[in-house]
């Protein structure tokens, strides 16, 4: 089905002359030392929506946010509105509030086709806060910026799955559409997934398992996928839920994630598809300064795992290879480490190589595919990292519900 169908898009208003709050996700990995921005894919990837509204002369206010409060890479957005200027090639005003009189005065004084990046949404604790979007439709926030424009504009795919105050407070409010960058999303997705080529494998990897046994059970169930393969801190939690004892320092990376109620949710999966879900047979860890697989049967190490081993991705590259559909959420190792690149690296391209289908999904997974000069390889790479485990678990979308709304509410 057409996302165009569901609510409104960017084809669907006049923006000249108009004031647009535009809400993006351009939360970007940052270089723990220096704070600088790593990776801009993500601010590149709105650039067409920027562009577009700017050109066809509204005056656009882009309200955005970096990580969240007490994590290490939550920052103002300074460093964001450079790299959105470079890339548009065009002034991006910035100021570092949300909707005090600095931001307000800002707004007041944007001309036609100007461009306002504001402060990190989430320095407001209302932002967070998961409400439905008729108690964030009452919010401070809202009753502050929403009287200064005239429409709403979403384009922050990545966050779609939240219902968060700047994400679904708007929209019952005041005329809303998609940018291009969510209505692509949507419409690409819906295409790959609905009714994928066969044979069709998953590969999941990364750091939250609590999700992982749910997906697994729901992708399974749907046909969406043939085969499962677990890699990274997804794998390593599968693996001690099979009875493997994966080791202190490999536990420990799991953090919270080991609880009873994973591990059984783990175990009933694997007894219902244990034969279509893939389990690394050796890790990579660092020993003496090398990385040196170690099989399972050798386990545990003193050593935490930081990639998959050789044998693993031998294993794993064979399945991919004879696959028409592969997708990956999650790297499958700290790719960021020299020498443990390897897994991720080696999956990516087995996907690209073998001639069918590829899609990546999740910042830290495009990034890698970056890094390896792969991504444009690529059939198609997401934005999304939780909003796109949302969207194939078929669960609903805070975001798309409230353009949704605001389609019925205010046309056209």
């Amino acid at each position: 089905m057409s996302p165009t169908k569901d609510f409104n898009t960017l084809d669907d208003f006049n923006f000249r002359d108009k004031t647009v709050l535009l809400r993006v996700d351009v939360n970007c990995p940052l270089d723990r030392k220096t704070l600088e921005i790593i990776n801009d894919a993500r601010i590149r990837s709105i650039v067409p929506t920027v562009r577009e509204l700017s050109g066809k002369r509204a005056k656009v206010v882009i309200l955005a946010h970096q990580s969240r409060k007490g994590k290490w890479d939550f920052t103002g957005l300074e460093r964001h509105a450079r790299l959105l200027s470079k890339n548009l090639n065009a002034p991006v005003r910035h100021v570092e509030d949300v909707m005090g009189a600095e931001a307000r005065e800002a707004i007041a004084s944007l001309a036609p086709g100007e461009v306002l990046l504001l402060g990190n949404v989430r320095e407001l604790d209302s932002e967070s806060e998961e409400r439905d979007m008729d108690s964030h439709s009452e919010s401070e926030m809202v009753s502050a910026l929403a009287p200064l424009a005239d429409y709403y504009v979403c384009d922050a795919f990545g966050t779609a799955h939240r219902s968060q105050c700047s994400l679904v407070g708007f929209p019952p409010k005041m005329p809303s559409a998609s940018g291009r960058l969510m209505a692509r999303e949507i419409y690409a997705l819906r295409t790959i997934f609905d009714d994928p080529r066969r044979p069709s494998v998953f590969i999941i990897g990364g750091a939250k398992f609590a999700d992982v046994p749910h997906m697994i059970e729901r992708v399974m169930e749907a046909g969406m996928a043939d085969t499962v393969i677990l890699v990274g801190l997804a794998g390593n939690a599968f693996l001690s839920a099979r009875g493997v004892d994966i080791g202190d320092a490999s536990r420990a990376a799991l953090a919270d994630e080991l609880t009873p109620e994973n591990f059984r949710a783990a175990t009933e999966v694997m007894s219902r598809y244990g034969q279509r879900i893939l389990l690394p047979v050796d890790a990579a860890v660092e020993r003496d300064g090398a990385r040196v697989s170690v099989s399972t049967g050798d386990m545990p190490t003193a050593e935490p795992a930081l990639d998959i081993g050789d044998g693993s991705i031998e294993k794993f590259e064979k399945v991919i290879a004879a696959s028409k559909t592969a997708f990956m959420s999650g790297p499958a190792g700290m790719f960021e480490k020299p020498g443990f690149e390897v897994g991720t690296r080696r999956l990516i391209a087995a996907m690209v190589e073998n001639g069918g289908l590829s899609v990546i999904g999740g910042g830290h997974t495009a990034g890698a595919a970056e890094r390896f000069d792969l991504a444009d390889r690529v059939s198609y790479v997401s934005t999304g990292g939780g909003a796109l485990e949302t969207f194939l678990l078929r669960e609903p979308m805070p975001v798309v519900e409230a353009l949704k709304r605001s389609k019925v509410a205010f046309g056209p």
